[in-house]
């Protein structure tokens, strides 16, 4: 992963005060292995290459954990509800807590059974599940206020405003149209590769 970019990731995110002031809660809630990714990360990039306001086009932060101590819905919903309460509204609503040890019990359901979804060991596994390369980017607050950057596919497809499919899905899964289609309305610079 180029230094150069990650750098430049880490002085976006920081120039983002809402996405900033979601790190800082999540990394003082003291979750285990915790993170944002999707749009938190890779929205506010976008926004700066094309001259858009910080937050633009951000629809929900999207906080991951890793718990596999406990994979239960009740377990979840007790962390979901104490990262509420840590938030006052509207981000309170914005925010939207998953425990990664716990995604592959409900995904094929709730997504279709198109692929198969295996546990997930880490929450930044998670960040190989993503439909486009680009979206495949998570930013984690450490205890000294830095910020760790997680990329399994580089950084290069989301710096240069393109979606391409993520090599590791099955071809056509994941809902790319309706996924591209979408950020393409909002970002219309982006250019969208493959399908």
């Amino acid at each position: 992963m180029s230094e150069a970019l990650t750098a430049r990731l880490i002085e976006i995110i920081r120039a983002t005060p809402t996405t900033m002031a979601v790190l800082k809660v999540i990394r003082d809630l003291d979750l285990p292995d915790a993170m944002i990714f999707s749009g938190a990360v890779y929205q506010p990039v976008w926004n700066a290459l094309t001259g858009r306001a910080p937050d633009y086009g951000i629809k929900d932060y999207d906080v991951a954990y890793h718990d596999a101590s406990d994979t239960s819905y009740e377990a979840e919903d007790v962390v979901i509800q104490r990262v509420a309460a840590a938030f006052e509204p509207p981000l309170r609503d914005l925010v939207e807590v998953r425990n990664q040890a716990r995604v592959h019990l409900w995904f094929e359901k709730k997504f279709g059974a198109d692929e198969p979804y295996p546990p997930l060991e880490t929450s930044a596994a998670a960040l190989k599940r993503f439909v486009a390369t680009a979206f495949c980017v998570g930013v984690r607050m450490e205890a000294d206020d830095g910020l760790s950057v997680f990329a399994p596919f580089g950084l290069d497809d989301l710096f240069a405003l393109r979606l391409r499919p993520n090599p590791l899905r099955v071809k056509g899964a994941g809902g790319w149209e309706r996924t591209t289609a979408s950020a393409k309305a909002r970002w219309p610079e982006i250019r969208v590769e493959g399908a």
